[in-house]
């Protein structure tokens, strides 16, 4: 009788093992979902950033190629310079500002892990 009790604790003992394990390693997987889609999310802003700021600058470029004709392409060329260098910088300035409070990668497993650690070594 104490054998079958035995082999029962040992088999819940198991169950609950393998029951944390794989709520740790969903965890672990939606951790990776979210980093890879802010990496993503990043990666075309930056594409976009940098294409912007070129665009801008070949608009600079223009205007000053064209600067003593017509006035009317001079206040064009001036507005769109301005509205795509103002989109490149606004774009850098959330890139700098997402790289900066971007979280720890797998902060949620790490914290968890953490506090299975402390509560098997209690």
């Amino acid at each position: 009788m104490s054998q079958e009790n035995l082999l029962s604790s040992i088999k819940n003992l198991v169950a609950t093992g393998a029951s944390i394990a794989q709520t740790r390693l969903e965890l672990l997987s939606i951790d990776v979902q979210i980093a890879r889609s802010k990496f993503i999310s990043l990666l075309v802003m930056i594409v976009c950033a940098l294409f912007f700021l070129f665009i801008g600058l070949v608009m600079l470029a223009l205007l000053i190629v064209i600067y003593s004709w017509e006035a009317d392409r001079m206040m064009a060329l001036g507005l769109l310079t301005g509205a795509f260098l103002t989109i490149g910088l606004i774009l850098a300035l959330l890139i700098v500002q997402s790289l900066r409070t971007m979280p720890q990668l797998f902060e949620a497993s790490i914290t968890e892990l953490a506090k299975d650690h402390e509560a098997l070594s209690k």
